[in-house]
């Protein structure tokens, strides 16, 4: 579905609500947008998101991905100067499988700080957990 932040006139989407709203907005483009996640796994943890209400980041028009790339820079620098962390986690995760559970695109930016986790090595290889220990085998 390709359409400018409303699902339906029944069912609404929370990014799309968020785009919406007077949301604390980190960074605004034409195409793009990004803001805090309701629900962090650290200090500053921000999503960034296409204005545009579509699922799946791979089916962005390039110049919309292009734009979130760019986008996930700048928080990252924003993040970096307001929070000072040691290191970052940049993720995407692109259908249900992979564990999406919000149907609108996003790229999460996780700040890290040391000592945040008993051992971070292996970051986002922990998405499947019994292979994430590829230093063990």
């Amino acid at each position: 579905m390709d359409t400018l932040c409303r699902v339906s006139e029944t069912s609404t989407c929370p990014f799309c609500d968020r785009l919406l709203s007077d949301a604390t907005l980190l960074v605004s483009g034409p195409n793009v947008a990004a803001f805090p996640d309701a629900f962090p796994v650290s200090p500053g943890h921000a999503l960034v998101v296409p204005r545009t209400h579509e699922a799946d980041f791979f089916a962005l028009a390039p110049e919309v991905q292009r734009e979130v790339g760019e986008a996930v820079c700048d928080v990252r620098t924003l993040l970096a100067g307001s929070h000072v962390p040691d290191g970052f986690n940049v993720g995407l995760n692109a259908g249900i499988a992979a564990g999406q559970t919000v149907m609108h695109a996003h790229v999460h930016v996780i700040p890290r700080h040391r000592g945040d986790a008993d051992d971070p090595r292996g970051g986002v290889r922990w998405v499947v957990y019994e292979r994430a220990r590829y230093w063990e085998r």
